[in-house]
């Protein structure tokens, strides 16, 4: 999956599986990152009980930037 086909996917939000392959990982390695220490991810996570969601924009927009300091 590419930036651009995460950007056609409808709605605000995306799932660790549908970013897992962008950035080479796996969804289950990226949704307990989320959970147990999202502040190390680098982008926002949204973390409901269980469910994690990905706001689709600030992801995109982190893979086209990266982290500015």
């Amino acid at each position: 999956m590419t930036l651009e086909e995460l950007e056609a996917i409808p709605g605000e939000v995306l799932t660790c599986k549908q970013i897992a392959p962008i950035l080479g990982a796996k969804a289950d390695n990226l949704h307990q990152q989320a959970v147990e220490a999202p502040h190390m991810l680098g982008f926002p996570v949204i973390v409901m009980k269980s469910r994690v969601k990905v706001p689709k924009r600030a992801f995109i927009r982190f893979m086209r930037e990266g982290t500015k300091e």
